[in-house]
């Protein structure tokens, strides 16, 4: 493990650039920069869902779980070259997401992004975590990325919809639907 910060202003970044897990500068609105700043944006925005209180016990667990994934997405982003997240990682959120979609009616119209202020903050979550994917891709249109930092944001994304739901259920006792036929 690096060092730890027992100084949190440096100055080393008033020129602009910002250190990288190896070591190395780049700029700050590099595209790795942009790719592991969305991915801590995120990870703060799940915090959001978390801080709200009576969120459902089953649902703290996994975003829990979920907040220490994305903080090693994010240092896998930092540290080029480094190796965190896997297969294994992918794999276990869609057993999650499996598991909250399995009580869940099935969806006939598009919901709205609310439903009570947990519901809400997850959809911003997911709406933060897809912007995360696309940073990622424009990143390994560049640069070596692994594959499994793409799934895993793709299948979070989805997950967070889900849990959306269940909160939105929870919180209000449904979702909020999209009508068609206000216009």
């Amino acid at each position: 493990m690096g060092h730890r910060l027992s100084k949190i202003y440096t100055r080393t970044g008033d020129d602009g650039t910002t250190g990288l897990g190896d070591g190395s500068r780049t700029a700050k609105e590099s595209v790795r920069v942009e790719a592991y700043g969305t991915v801590d944006e995120a990870n703060s925005t799940v915090g959001l869902v978390l801080a709200v209180p009576g969120v459902p016990a089953p649902v703290v667990e996994c975003l829990l779980e979920v907040q220490h994934d994305l903080f090693d997405l994010g240092a896998e982003l930092c540290i080029p070259g480094h190796r965190v997240v896997t297969d294994a990682d992918v794999e276990r959120l869609e057993t999650r997401l499996d598991g909250f979609n399995e009580a869940l009616p099935p969806l006939k119209e598009f919901i709205l992004p609310g439903g009570g202020p947990a519901a809400a903050y997850c959809h911003l979550a997911r709406t933060i975590v897809r912007r995360a994917e696309r940073r990622v891709w424009t990143l390994a249109r560049a640069e070596t990325v692994a594959p499994q930092l793409s799934r895993y944001l793709n299948r979070l994304s989805d997950l967070l919809f889900v849990i959306a739901r269940v909160l939105a259920r929870h919180e209000q006792g449904s979702e909020v639907l999209w009508q068609r036929t206000r216009r």
